[in-house]
């Protein structure tokens, strides 16, 4: 067994799972040189959530984000998180504009992309990981953990070999809920490695409070990286930290070969940023505690929130365990999707408007339509033809891969912001979040040509003379 690798994820799970993804580029700097000495197996720096946040709540240019930290982290392999099709927006794009995006990331810095998919539809991330061999990226596959009737080792090991099958570099077991209890780790993990040749990692969260122990056993059955975030940033809903496993591990077979006092010069300069997040709330204290509800409902802590806030909306606070009981039964009925982004939401949402209906499925989202019609993929279980008449009527359901039903999108869109590109990025930010990047844009323009912000029409802004 080789020495363990680490991805540390303060970068980018840590803070987006414990404060929104509001930490700034700036907060971020001063401790990159140091997390580029460490020796970690790679930085996960980018995507998931932080380019929404970047353009939506910190006026900041995601792209120049990727070539900043590049440019500290000369040494250290960077990762970032890709929703497959979805890139990291929040439906299916155009084959060409995945393409162009991967073909970015990697020009802007990113070496390692982690490509899942909500479903686990292997079709969703065939472009993704196409594009990334051709620019000469490491794929790494992620499945999307979950527990049901269908989702056993079995059928996690057989979704492993068609991603090594797909020209996958590595597989991740992707628990986005903290539902892997150790002793199941060690028997998944072994039975991947018994049947995948390519390098298994593992990431999770500590949000039901046995991630640590979780890694200590998957580590013992030959996993070759795990997630971790450092100390003031980790644990709650965010990743097991990483200086305790690092110590753990020293002096056995699996030691990480990492400093410990490196890791705690680095852990005092994100110290006060926690005080920081905290003071302002930011932080909430309850996102770091455990909640062992999330083994018992299966459902992950954010859509947990989630359930809660919408019954408070309605009034209906007491109903909360009848809505809790009606999860898994729509996630039946919708095939046993994965509870990730955005099927968690979809789920949930169903699950309370049955409940404070009365009558299920009395009323119907467009969302959940959309996951019986099969407009985001195959899911893990056909779903019954009486449920789908019943939701979607006599419409034809969507066979293929839903993408195959999208035209080219990128001369379009570029056609569309062609006043406010500066960087051939533009087109790509626009694309996944069209209202948020053109304010973004306007106010960069605003900026550049140091206009007062009170002078400037926001709406019905043009090019200065």
């Amino acid at each position: 067994m080789a020495k363990v690798g680490i991805t540390e994820t303060i970068l980018r799970d840590a803070h987006q799972s414990l404060i929104a993804t509001r930490m700034t580029t700036e907060e971020m700097l001063p401790a990159i040189s140091l997390l580029d000495k460490v020796g970690y197996h790679s930085l996960e720096a980018w995507g998931g959530a932080t380019f929404d946040a970047c353009l939506r709540f910190l006026n900041e240019d995601p792209w120049e984000r990727l070539r900043k930290i590049r440019k500290e982290a000369k040494n250290t392999k960077l990762q970032m998180l890709f929703r497959g099709q979805n890139i990291l927006g929040y439906r299916h794009y155009a084959d060409d504009v995945v393409e162009y995006f991967v073909q970015k990331s990697i020009a802007n810095g990113i070496d390692i992309i982690r490509i899942f998919d909500a479903l686990n539809d292997v079709r969703n991330l065939q472009t993704a990981i196409s594009a990334t061999k051709k620019e000469g990226g490491h794929v790494q596959a992620a499945i999307s953990y979950t527990i049901s009737p269908v989702h056993n080792n079995e059928f996690f090991v057989k979704l492993a070999k068609e991603y090594e099958n797909c020209g996958a570099d590595s597989i991740c077991i992707k628990d986005m809920a903290g539902l892997l209890t150790p002793y199941n780790a060690y028997e998944l993990v072994k039975a991947i490695k018994s049947e995948v040749k390519v390098p298994l990692q593992l990431h999770t969260h500590y949000t039901s409070g046995v991630a640590s122990m979780t890694y200590l056993k998957a580590i013992e059955a030959g996993v070759d990286v795990v997630d971790c975030a450092l100390s003031p940033l980790a644990m709650g809903t965010s990743q097991p930290p990483t200086e305790p496993l690092v110590a753990t591990l020293k002096d056995t077979k699996y030691d990480t070969g990492i400093d410990l006092d490196l890791l705690t010069e680095i852990s005092e300069i994100f110290k006060p940023l926690r005080e920081k997040y905290l003071a302002s709330g930011l932080l909430n204290p309850k996102v770091l505690g455990v909640d062992i509800n999330t083994l018992k409902y299966q459902v992950p802590g954010g859509m947990l929130s989630n359930l809660v806030s919408q019954l408070k909306q309605q009034g209906k606070e007491d109903k909360l365990d009848e809505v809790l009981e009606e999860v898994p039964r729509v996630r039946e009925d919708l095939g046993y999707p994965p509870l990730v982004t955005p099927t968690s939401q979809i789920v949930g949402t169903q699950a309370v408007l049955n409940v404070i209906t009365g009558e299920r499925y009395k009323m119907v989202t467009k969302e959940t339509k959309g996951i019986v019609k099969g407009e985001y993929g195959r899911t893990p279980v056909p779903i019954k033809d009486d449920f789908r008449k019943k939701i979607i009527g006599d419409e034809e359901p969507i066979t293929c891969r839903p993408a195959d039903l999208i035209e080219p999108e990128l001369s379009k869109l570029r056609n569309e912001i062609k006043e406010y590109i500066e960087q051939d990025e533009d087109v790509l930010s626009y694309a996944l979040f069209e209202q948020v990047a053109t304010k973004f844009f306007e106010n960069r323009r605003a900026a550049k040509y140091k206009i007062e912000p009170e002078m400037v029409d926001m709406e019905n802004m043009t090019h200065p003379v």
